[in-house]
């Protein structure tokens, strides 16, 4: 595993425990994306929109269709709400919905690319602290590197001014870095400087994973993104740089995680104790996933309980009916080192269950440097998989890998 902070790995562990321990509670976090526009033009981005696109404004939720959201959330036993975008801060009654959910008794979780944190936004972070640590995404450590990213001039100082409000007010943040090709030679420096910014000192967490546009409104877009993919190969490389970290990560993954994935869709948590709610009212199992067919219309409904009890429920006794997913993904132990999904197959494909072929090629990169497969297997042929789940769990217990 590389040097991170909330890898792949330990934030499905997170989740899942977080799961396990709260399990009776209808609702302990919700996403919500308080818009889709951002200040920046990232080309790898899967959400954005422009800054000034007065249509997606006009169409966002209001004040008090967010307040009215969040009352109904805090009534469910909802914990935290993570605030994010496109960039949230975007929104002129940003604060106004910050300290009603803080009222709430919430915690409040940011993401952000910390361009547009003001002193008195961090001032207001002080007074009222937001119980979670804000995560900053960088996107280069030079004025050149960041602006060839955010394709937006003066954005590296604005970033730099916003983490200095930060820092002088003692807020606590996190830090990740997107791993591109124009970032990629920074990599190792990045995870130096982000140690030393963060005040526990603790390792960043790096995006290698790239996901395609959310809305599929634009193949060209899609085109760009995937070009901007690292190799399978590199990409595994990278994960597994700090073999220590790796193997300590792995051992525990491995015996907890992989087997046959089997028919069912979801084998994840979406829409149990979680919900995702869009700029525009629709609420979601994860916020990944925009299929039309699997969203609730919260604006129409108004009834948060209702999609809790009913609506995501159902959707997670679907099943996969591709043939090729049913006799490849269905059987294939290694599926949980793949990142398929059905949100991530509707942005590939248009889809639920079209097998993503970068995402397999990933996983079977993977399993071959953990010694579970050799050269051109793949894992929906294995049939000794519990042998050799164990025998790798038993070597990198013992330090071999």
């Amino acid at each position: 595993m590389n040097n991170l902070k909330k890898d792949t790995f330990t934030q499905v562990k997170s989740f899942q425990e977080k799961l396990l321990g709260l399990k009776k509670s209808l609702l302990w976090w919700v996403t919500a994306e308080l818009t889709e526009r951002c200040n920046f033009n990232c080309r790898h981005c899967y959400i954005n929109r422009p800054a000034g696109d007065q249509l997606a404004r006009q169409q966002e939720l209001k004040t008090e269709e967010w307040k009215e959201f969040l009352q109904e959330a805090a009534s469910l036993g909802c914990l935290t709400v993570r605030f994010t975008g496109g960039e949230p801060l975007l929104r002129e009654d940003f604060e106004e919905i910050y300290q009603f959910t803080r009222r709430l008794g919430m915690r409040v979780s940011l993401s952000t690319n910390a361009s547009l944190i003001t002193s008195p936004l961090a001032a207001l972070f002080k007074k009222i602290p937001p119980l979670e640590e804000i995560e900053i995404t960088i996107y280069g450590l030079s004025e050149r590197t960041y602006e060839e990213v955010t394709r937006v001039v003066g954005s590296y100082q604005a970033m730099q001014a916003g983490l200095a409000y930060l820092r002088e007010n003692k807020i606590r943040f996190s830090l990740r870095g997107i791993v591109l090709p124009a970032t990629l030679p920074e990599l190792d420096r990045f995870k130096k400087w982000a140690q030393e910014m963060d005040a526990s000192g603790a390792p960043p967490a790096l995006v290698f994973s790239l996901d395609l546009r959310a809305r599929r409104d634009s193949e060209q877009r899609n085109q760009e993104i995937a070009r901007l993919r690292l190799p399978p190969e590199k990409y595994v490389q990278l994960i597994a740089q700090e073999r220590e970290l790796y193997n300590q990560t792995m051992k525990e993954f491995v015996h907890r995680f992989l087997g046959p994935r089997g028919t069912k869709l979801f084998t994840c948590g979406a829409g149990q104790g979680i919900a995702a709610l869009d700029s525009y009212g629709q609420l979601q199992p994860c916020l990944l996933l925009r299929h039309p067919r699997l969203v609730y219309p919260w604006r129409q409904e108004r009834n948060l309980k209702k999609a809790m009890m009913d609506f995501f429920p159902s959707l997670r006794e679907m099943e996969a009916e591709n043939d090729e997913y049913l006799k490849k993904c269905a059987r294939c132990f290694i599926s949980g080192l793949c990142e398929q999904c059905p949100a991530r197959s509707w942005m590939e494909s248009g889809t639920l269950d079209t097998p993503i072929d970068y995402y397999c090629q990933v996983a079977h990169a993977q399993a071959r440097q953990l010694g579970l497969l050799s050269p051109g297997e793949k894992g929906w042929q294995v049939k000794d998989w519990s042998r050799r789940l164990k025998k790798v769990e038993n070597l990198l217990t013992s330090g071999v890998k």
